[in-house]
């Protein structure tokens, strides 16, 4: 069994729920990542990247003006684009 901190309580890992995330929207932020309990979205995007993924990175600012980054799914190697 993989270690605990990697999957969900359904048992998949963090690349297979943002690539779950990606079947259903087009983006995800940090902040939304954390919804799914992931807490290093840069490294779970290049792992998506090795497996096909594109994306833009989108720099916004919050509304205390934190800055942040929002991924966006130029790409899925699942669909054609």
């Amino acid at each position: 069994m993989p270690p605990r901190n990697k999957m969900n309580m359904a048992g998949m890992t963090q690349v297979q729920m943002l690539e779950e995330h990606f079947n259903h929207y087009d983006s995800i932020s940090d902040g939304e990542a954390q919804m799914y309990r992931i807490r290093s979205l840069p490294r779970r995007i290049m792992d998506l990247k090795k497996k096909g993924y594109e994306f833009e990175h989108q720099w916004s600012r919050d509304l205390t003006g934190q800055r942040y980054v929002r991924y966006v799914l130029t790409h899925s190697p699942n669909r054609s684009d």
